[in-house]
């Protein structure tokens, strides 16, 4: 390989950690909530309004920093409704999910309105122009804003945290039985909640990922159903963090495939060409599940979520 070859190899790098970084964050945190026994399928609606605040934060303040935090805290604040559904009012966690996804659609298709269209500055990027002729890590570091590895840097300290700390291991002990965690002192549904905003506050970090920082424009159901695609991959990860991060980047090769594709002048339709990251997601959904007898992973009281036990 000649050095043209890296570098072209280096912008497929960084086109697939671009488009993978929101969708580490929120599968992450969904992982992790379902590891205690909670499937949120709000997270879509999280991530909407966490794209949402963000890009007005980071547009009236000209701060694409205060737009990621306050895309976090709008996450954690609509993620606090599924939690007193859920926990105080004992509703079922899919219809509560869905109710979530639904008020967050909602909000910011009217409230998001003023700021349809607009721009905003995102975050400089990890090495200036001067370096994109270096082989390979030379478009990675020219394209790439610290989100990234800061994304990469949560992942992997979230699977440490979930198998390496007394913590982790209390969260996993209530996934897998509310009685025994009881017996152990643990207060089932305090670790739930906790998991719940958890989940909450890097869903709307990953919306405001998308809309500051990536897109760096606001659009009405901007997300494109990748809360949805989340809690699948969650399934191909096997509730495992560790797993998260080949996963993910999988997905966000075939995205970063299909927006080369759609640049190509195929006489293929772009509309067909689009679907093919959600293809992949599905494919892998179905050989997982058609494995499901031979490998475990999810934790006993999720499945009973589902009205079925190991």
């Amino acid at each position: 390989m000649d050095s043209q070859d890296y570098i072209t190899a280096g912008s497929w790098a960084a086109a697939m950690l671009r488009s993978s970084t929101p969708l580490m964050m929120v599968t992450l945190g969904e992982t992790l909530t379902q590891r205690v026994g909670i499937v949120n399928l709000g997270i879509e609606g999280q991530m909407l309004c966490g794209a949402c605040v963000g890009f007005a934060a980071a547009a009236q303040t000209g701060s694409p920093e205060l737009g990621l935090i306050a895309g976090a805290v709008a996450g954690v604040l609509l993620s606090l409704v599924h939690a007193v559904l859920c926990l105080g009012c004992s509703a079922n966690q899919i219809g509560s999910g869905i109710a979530v996804w639904t008020l967050g659609l909602g909000l910011t298709s009217y409230f998001g309105r003023a700021v349809i269209g607009g721009k905003v500055s995102g975050l400089a990027s990890m090495a200036g122009p001067g370096f994109a002729s270096v082989p390979f890590a030379g478009p990675i570091l020219t394209q790439l804003t610290p989100v990234a590895p800061l994304a990469i840097a949560l992942v992997l300290f979230g699977g440490f945290w979930l198998y390496r700390t007394r913590t982790g291991l209390n969260w996993r002990v209530v996934g897998e039985s509310f009685e025994a965690s009881r017996a152990l002192g643990i207060r089932p549904l305090l670790v739930q909640f906790q998991a719940i905003l958890v989940g909450g506050l890097l869903s709307g970090f990953a919306g405001a990922i998308l809309s500051v920082d990536y897109t760096q424009t606001w659009a009405n159901e901007m997300t494109k159903g990748r809360g949805f695609v989340a809690v699948g991959l969650v399934i191909v990860a096997r509730w495992n963090p560790n797993l998260v991060l080949p996963v993910v980047l999988l997905f966000g090769l075939s995205e970063a495939a299909t927006l080369r594709l759609q640049t190509t002048g195929l006489a293929v339709s772009p509309y067909l060409i689009g679907c093919l990251p959600y293809l992949v997601c599905l494919t892998c959904v179905v050989i997982v599940s058609l494995r499901e007898g031979r490998i475990g992973g999810m934790p006993a009281e999720l499945a009973s979520v589902f009205g079925r036990r190991h």
